[in-house]
């Protein structure tokens, strides 16, 4: 039986699968190797670089022309700034990763005995690289993954033994290396021991291309779950696949683990005669968050980082705020973000729902012990009114509060509160559908709630615009965009149920904690107008 992977590299026998050396560009890779030249392929992690690694390592060995070596380089991460034990570590993994029927293999480890018990590790690298290529029979490409978990003087050091053999090539050095890793190597801050920074692209200025490794296509999820259809005989509807790029924008790791968790974790889909559904895969993208799984926990943890704030801060909120180009291109090799049309935006459907929960984790239960699910009608769909009345209350008492939780967030308090709020609502029977972007000016929502009624089930859909006034608008205006807005996405929705929660951060509208409701119909659409001006953050 096969499986859906989710953890490490494609086993070929047992994983459904889409051809490692099909997700790039094969002629340009092997291009630069046959013009010998050392360069970047870079990715974000679990999108299947090491996979490709080892196909490439495996074609170019079947084609006879080569010798082609692969080691994992994060063997010498704990090490940190000690630079021999990081470069004794490396050289054990390059010759445990020799083959023994491989002519240089005799020479190789004779050369390794010797360096294993050196102390000087200038240079020691970059010998026993050098006995590889002398005694090797065919030029050597050297496929060196995970170069960026080094730190410090190990890294350096790993790039400086490496670029010095470079004139060497091809008769005693590599006639090819390719470096992997997260990012690109213009990226890398190395501090050095002596508290020296230094940049990954002047220890390594040899590098003539970093090349990205993209996310599947829409073909290839198609692809990959008809291969699950063709082993088991369960069937995808077609409404499937749209909704998988939705989720995932083709992101290697989250289409097979939606795809595993809608088909081996939900007992009730084991029954290879159910047809997966887009209902199905709602579900289990639900079921798939809440998990935590360690691919969403290592994104959630980035967003400490204080280049990634300045870049996703515009984003929840809306507002278009300048950041570097660099701080984009580095959340871009991260996989948090994208380029589009309109400019950056999250990298897909998922992820716009991790993030936010993440910087709202830590107070997310006051929501349910402080409001009992009194929102309800008897009929079980959402009363709306005392909901948004609620939240309102919540808000003017606790927005300080909560600013404290999002550090280096609370510009997006609004946003991140509002969104966390409904996320409780929701609470297993609704989904929180979430639209930002840099330059909107608003975040858009749309909670999605099921019910039963006379035995039938229903969807009812809330939308929500949130704006925040600052000192410089008119009210008037923001509130006249604001309708145009909203009653465009309700339409986009499908509902009438629309309200614009508007959050007064200066107090520059004097509006009391029980200020009323304005209600205004706009373009058929009857909107309701609720103004937040009591919170603090």
């Amino acid at each position: 039986m096969k499986i859906f992977n989710t953890a490490g590299p494609v086993n070929r026998p047992f994983h459904y699968k889409i051809d490692p050396l099909h997700r790039w560009d094969l002629d340009d890779i092997l291009r630069h190797i046959k013009l010998e030249r050392y360069f970047i392929l870079h990715a974000p992690r679990q999108t299947g670089k090491t996979s490709s690694l080892l196909a490439l390592q495996e074609y170019l060995n079947n084609s006879g022309e080569y010798f082609a070596l692969y080691a994992n380089f994060e063997v010498g991460q704990a090490a940190r700034n000690n630079a021999l034990e990081g470069i004794r570590g490396i050289i054990r993994e390059i010759k445990n990763r020799l083959p023994k029927d491989a002519p240089c293999y005799k020479k190789t480890l004779e050369v390794f005995n010797n360096l294993s018990v050196l102390t000087e590790f200038s240079s020691i690298l970059n010998e026993l690289i050098q006995t590889i290529s002398e005694y090797s029979d065919k030029p050597v490409v050297l496929l060196v993954d995970e170069i960026d978990a080094l730190v410090g003087d190990t890294l350096i050091t790993v790039l400086r033994q490496l670029r010095a053999g470079y004139d060497k090539r091809p008769a005693e050095f590599p006639a090819s290396i390719i470096l992997c890793g997260v990012r690109d190597i213009k990226d890398y801050r190395i501090q050095t021991s002596g508290q020296d920074i230094i940049a990954g692209g002047s220890a390594f200025n040899i590098k003539t291309e970093s090349l990205r490794l993209g996310n599947f296509s829409k073909e290839d999820v198609i692809n990959l779950y008809s291969q699950h259809t063709e082993d088991t005989g369960q069937k995808f509807t077609e409404e499937c696949f749209d909704l998988v790029m939705d989720y995932t924008d083709g992101q290697p790791w989250l289409v097979n683990a939606l795809a595993n968790e809608v088909t081996y974790k939900m007992e009730e889909n084991r029954d290879r005669s159910v047809a997966i559904t887009p209902k199905m895969l709602e579900i289990a993208k639900e079921r798939l968050i809440l998990s935590r799984q360690t691919h969403l926990d290592q994104l959630a943890d980035k967003l400490e980082e204080e280049r990634v704030k300045k870049v996703i801060l515009p984003l929840i909120t809306g507002d278009d705020i300048e950041h570097s180009k660099d701080d984009a291109d580095y959340c871009m090799d991260l996989g948090l973000i994208k380029r589009v049309k309109a400019g950056l935006e999250i990298s897909n459907g998922i992820y716009k729902e991790v993030i936010p929960r993440e910087l709202t984790e830590v107070g997310q239960d006051m929501f349910l012990s402080k409001y009992r699910p009194v929102w309800i009608n008897k009929d079980g769909s959402i009363d709306v009114k005392h909901l948004i009345t609620l939240f309102k209350e919540f808000w003017n008492e606790n927005s300080a509060i909560w600013a404290s939780h999002i550090a280096g967030y609370q510009e997006a308090a609004p946003h991140l509160v509002t969104q966390a709020f409904l996320q409780r609502v929701a609470n297993g029977n609704g989904f929180v559908n979430r639209e930002y972007g840099l330059g909107k000016g608003r975040t858009d929502i749309m909670l999605k709630w099921q019910y039963e009624k006379d035995g039938q089930t229903f969807y009812q859909k809330i939308v929500m615009e949130l704006k925040v006034i600052n000192q410089k608008q008119s009210y008037e205006k923001l509130k006249q965009q604001a309708l145009e807005q909203t009653a465009k996405y309700a339409k986009t929705c499908g509902t009438k149920e629309a309200h614009i929660l508007i959050f007064d951060r200066h107090k520059s509208q004097n509006w009391q904690a029980d200020e009323p409701n304005e209600y205004e119909d706009y373009d058929d659409i009857k909107i309701e107008i609720w103004k937040l001006g009591n919170g603090e953050w």
